[in-house]
């Protein structure tokens, strides 16, 4: 399974509860997560994703860890059965 199928299932999903998973560009900034998640009254989460069993680059890594002490939710996605749950969680913050 590719990345790409995986992100267009997450994009689906969102789309499917009303939300926007918007491609996440950052120039002049690398290592930022793929998505950024929007959902109904205001919940919102950075979202990475990669192939089945693939993980994180060491930027990226780091990345998520600078959003996550500023606040932000991140989630690394690498398999289509974590979207739902992962959606559960964004929407129940």
């Amino acid at each position: 399974m590719l990345e790409k199928y995986i992100e267009k299932k997450l994009v689906a999903e969102v789309k499917k509860i009303g939300g926007i998973a918007a491609k996440f560009i950052s120039p002049g900034l690398d290592g930022m997560p793929d998505r950024l998640v929007l959902l109904p009254l205001g919940k919102m989460a950075f979202v990475e994703l990669k192939a089945p069993r693939k993980k994180p680059r060491p930027l990226q890594i780091r990345r998520i860890k600078q959003l996550q002490k500023l606040g932000f939710t991140c989630y690394v996605i690498d398999d289509v059965e974590q979207i739902g749950g992962i959606l559960d969680e964004i929407q129940s913050s």
